[in-house]
């Protein structure tokens, strides 16, 4: 099985990265010469996936010119949030409700992806259908993380996800979803974290651990302490 399409999450505020953030969006912030999503798009085409959806709110028209200005080799889709903004379960279930798809792969623009995480991905997918899942989160130990003052999200056993007093595991920012568990969602804006305290439950919450560093820019002081050299 193959995952056709993957969405990247651009709609939101990014106060932690202000001031920058003020004029520019979170995902057209650089590291290395390359913005976020730039970066987002292209690990996607290393990894084959050509139909990509974005959404959008805030600074949404900076993120469309960016697209249309940018020869892409991917088929892109961008879909406003509209009139307010949707949150991350709202924007997820607003890009794949008119979708025939059931399976996506999404992600966060703020971690930095690179190429290692090609061969993660593949096993990850390969790892979803294999154990016939619909949703497998990819975490990574803390004391991976950059960012030493993360706090872990879960805690990570036979691969699934609990959450525990102390949690060791941080959710990396890509996650495969199937559109069935968004079937009995009334709400037009709420966080995925609903969706994901549902699945805990029920004890049907999945994680893959990654063993990459993971790099994500949590506010202005990571973002600064990335870029000092530049």
């Amino acid at each position: 099985m193959k995952i056709k399409t993957a969405l990247i999450l651009c709609a939101g505020f990014g106060k932690r990265l202000n001031p920058i953030t003020l004029k520019t969006p979170k995902p057209l912030i650089t590291i290395n010469d390359i913005t976020l999503l730039q970066n987002t798009i292209n690990l996607l085409e290393k990894l084959n996936i050509q139909n990509i959806k974005i959404n959008t709110y805030y600074l949404q028209d900076q993120i469309v010119d960016f697209v249309l200005n940018n020869k892409m080799k991917s088929k892109i889709e961008i879909i406003k949030d509209g009139d307010k903004i949707l949150d991350t379960g709202g924007g997820i279930f607003n890009l794949i409700k008119s979708s025939n798809e059931d399976d996506f792969i999404i992600f966060n623009p703020d971690t930095v992806w690179n190429s290692n995480y090609v061969e993660v991905i593949k096993n990850m997918i390969d790892f979803y259908y294999n154990k016939n899942l619909n949703n497998l989160l990819m975490v990574v130990n803390k004391n991976k993380s950059f960012d030493e003052r993360f706090k872990g999200d879960f805690e990570l056993k036979e691969n699934k996800l609990l959450k525990q007093e102390q949690n060791n595991f941080i959710y990396t920012g890509c996650q495969i979803i199937n559109k069935n568990l968004f079937k009995n969602i009334k709400d037009i804006s709420f966080s995925i974290l609903n969706i994901w305290n549902q699945q805990i439950k029920k004890e049907m919450l999945f994680g893959y651990e990654s063993n990459e560093n993971f790099v994500h820019i949590t506010d202005l002081e990571i973002y600064k302490r990335l870029t000092k050299n530049n």
